[in-house]
């Protein structure tokens, strides 16, 4: 991918090195969270949580080292893949007569603190829409490259991208939507509309990469595959295979790999939003 000249987004938190701040406490949308995204790194939603909660039991005083770090590099990429989807995304909304929100970007280590309550490493990369934040660990950068088998750099701008389309649903009042059924309809049925709004994520990251290309010419040969070989990797039916040996499709949270790959490429092929409308994904 071709970066280098891309614009830094000045919207990026760097609090790597620094404390979580205290105690993690999940509860609400927190908890949907360690749900929703706990399968992106292949673990058992309780153990997670397990590991939350053994963090509960320390607090990190650690500050934040002087000097250049070893992922200094992958933080200026983020922050790059960040700039690069505030040019598109703000493009896209000023042509539709609309002014785009941005989101802010906090690069974490090991633990934090979220406005949807604690949050960890194991948890992956992840939106919050009570602070509209998106939050990584620049761990899993190596995790996708050595546990996923999903090298590449434009396999992390698929995630960094996914992650910032959960903010344009927010945006665009679809996230809304899909809490208001909560408690309304079954947990079969809301899993169901949960795997929609990440289908529908991995579309808009897809949109991303086509303006991203068209504006910047940002893509080398091989760069889709990389994307579409993480979007096959972080697929949950095959996460679930991986971690328990069987497949148990009501329990989908993000779709299945041939599902993630289809809609970004579609949203890659069209860079069209009407193309991958929440009610038409499937």
């Amino acid at each position: 991918m071709r970066w280098s000249d891309l614009r830094r987004s000045g919207n990026v938190e760097d609090r790597r090195g620094m404390s979580g701040g205290g105690k993690v406490a999940i509860g609400g949308i927190g908890m949907i969270i360690v749900l929703a995204i706990g399968l992106l790194t292949g673990q058992d939603p309780s153990e997670i949580l397990s590991n939350l909660q053994q963090g509960q039991q320390t607090e990190q005083v650690q500050t934040a080292p002087a000097g250049p770090r070893p992922d200094d590099k992958t933080a200026d990429f983020v922050t790059a893949v960040l700039g690069s989807t505030e040019d598109v995304w703000g493009k896209i909304y000023a042509e539709n007569g609309g002014q785009y929100e941005q989101p802010k970007l906090q690069i974490f280590e090991n633990s934090t603190q979220s406005g949807c309550g604690g949050a960890s490493s194991a948890m992956g990369p992840f939106y919050c829409p009570a602070d509209q934040k998106v939050y990584i660990d620049l761990s899993f950068c190596d995790e996708l490259r050595e546990k996923f088998n999903a090298p590449g750099d434009f396999a992390v701008a698929y995630v960094v991208a996914h992650e910032v389309g959960h903010h344009v649903q927010q945006l665009m009042g679809v996230s809304e939507k899909l809490q208001s059924q909560r408690g309304r309809i079954s947990e079969e049925e809301y899993n169901k509309l949960s795997v929609k709004l990440e289908l529908q994520a991995d579309f808009l990251a897809g949109v991303w990469a086509n303006h991203a290309n068209k504006m910047s010419n940002i893509l080398e040969p091989g760069d889709l595959e990389e994307a579409l070989n993480a979007a096959n990797a972080i697929g949950d039916d095959k996460l679930q295979k991986q971690s328990q040996g069987y497949i148990v499709p009501d329990a989908f949270t993000h779709g299945t790999s041939e599902q993630r790959m289809y809609w970004f490429k579609k949203g890659y092929d069209t860079g069209d939003l009407n193309q991958g409308k929440y009610e038409d994904i499937q």
